[in-house]
């Protein structure tokens, strides 16, 4: 049980899609960890018992959603011999070790803390290295340590030679295959289900072969029905037109990344009957291309292959963007955690670039980082919101994040199921932070 408090006097953000923020207010949160008022101070009726903490020149928002993470790294660009396939062999064998499975685990637990402790109160992971993260959740969920609350993929769902095989894919050369894994995945735990529709850009090894479709649609499809007769999401990874129209044919319920669209894109987004409730989102990850576009290849090691798919993905991606703005898409937020150049510290990052890069207003951005990523996961009853009934994920700032994404940086509290983190400590890479200051 949670110790009840209110927070009196301050400015509540709510995170709507208009950027309705409430001067004075008072939010109290009961044993349970429930929010069970949100609303003027000056009609608050306060509890006997409850630790009351002055919300004055403070602002709160509801608990940001990092709805596409990794957690098997910490966002250091990895040395090019890792990239040279005996390499990439030993590292993928020494990780399926017992060694290897323990470090895995505690770098888990490790950064899903790193990423709480920045206001991310709920992630979804989409490609794990095994079954760690389902792991960390289950101990999370008994209350052994305070973390997220971790929608778990287990790992991700790739052809032989895939995007992300064999490192953190189970293989799917057919149907059966798919269908077996995807068993496979949810009889261990898992929260939602990860397919790589196309190439990517971490593994490329020709100029343009980022977003070139790689499993079926056949083959997608035995995936998705087989997650949705479970009740389970459906992630693609999906950076071309073709990929894209692929994947949502099959019934994915999430698009990660994003390309142009045509027509009939933009309509299996908005009606899609193979997927699990009827339409389909769009997950952005600007963080994963920009930096490898934007620095000095000298930096950041990304060799010609790389930074041209790189600068492709961005491209298309950035197209995707405006066409579902245009036509009235559900879009998330995802910052792809774990991967060169997005450490787990720096989830406000992406709305910064969606903002500055994409042109997406901040009211927009919160909005969807709190929730409509909730309704994307399927946990809008539960959180997203500030309001009577829903879990305390909370967040307190110095300032109004809707002016600058950048005080999202520092919390001064964080509230998880109404567990206060009343010093955040964030384990940050300043050699990275420095390099992204300058985008």
């Amino acid at each position: 049980m949670s110790i009840p408090f209110v927070l009196t006097g301050i400015t509540v953000v709510t995170g709507d899609a208009i950027g309705t923020v409430h001067e004075n207010w008072t939010v109290g949160v009961n044993a349970a960890g429930l929010i069970d008022y949100a609303g003027p101070s000056a009609q608050a009726e306060i509890p006997p018992g409850s630790l009351r903490i002055d919300g004055t020149g403070k602002y709160l928002t509801p608990g940001l959603i990092n709805a596409h993470a990794h957690l098997f790294a910490d966002g250091k660009p990895l040395p090019r011999i890792y990239t040279h396939p005996r390499a990439a062999r030993s590292l993928t064998w020494f990780m399926h070790t017992q060694a290897g499975r323990m470090l895995l685990r505690k770098r888990a637990k490790d950064n899903a803390i790193t990423q709480l402790h920045t206001g991310v109160t709920t992630l979804r992971t989409v490609g794990d290295v095994a079954y760690e993260v389902i792991a960390t959740r289950d101990a999370i969920e008994r209350a052994e340590y305070l973390g997220p609350r971790i929608l778990p993929s287990g790992p991700l769902m790739a052809i032989t030679g895939g995007h992300g095989a064999p490192q953190i894919a189970l293989i799917c050369d057919d149907p059966q295959q798919a269908r077996a894994n995807t068993r496979t995945n949810i009889r261990h735990g898992a929260n939602t289900i990860k397919i790589s529709a196309t190439g990517g850009v971490t593994d490329a090894t020709k100029i343009g072969y980022a977003g070139k479709p790689e499993m079926p649609e056949a083959s997608m499809r035995a995936i998705c029905e087989e997650a949705h007769n479970a009740g389970v999401l459906v992630a693609a990874h999906a950076q071309s037109p073709e990929g894209l129209r692929a994947a949502l044919r099959a019934g994915a319920d999430t698009i990660e990344h994003g390309s142009s669209m045509n027509d009939e894109i933009v309509d299996l987004f908005k009606n899609n009957p193979a997927s699990l409730r009827g339409t389909s989102s769009l997950i952005p990850t600007l963080q994963v291309c920009l930096p490898l576009v934007k620095l000095d290849p000298a930096v950041t090691g990304a060799d010609d292959v790389i930074r041209a798919n790189a600068e492709l993905v961005l491209t298309e991606m950035l197209s995707g963007i405006r066409s579902a703005i245009e036509h009235g898409i559900t879009i998330g937020v995802g910052n792809d955690s774990a991967i060169s150049y997005v450490t787990h510290a720096n989830f406000w990052r992406e709305l910064d670039l969606l903002q500055r890069y994409a042109g997406v207003d901040a009211a927009t951005l919160l909005h969807a980082a709190t929730q409509v990523n909730a309704t994307i996961l399927g946990l809008d009853t539960v959180t997203g919101s500030i309001e009577p009934g829903k879990t305390a994920d909370l967040v307190m700032l110095g300032a109004n994040p809707l002016e600058s994404f950048r005080h999202l940086a520092a919390p001064q509290m964080v509230v998880v199921r109404g567990e206060r983190i009343t010093e955040p400590e964030i384990t940050r890479i300043p050699a990275i932070d420095a390099q992204l200051d300058t985008l």
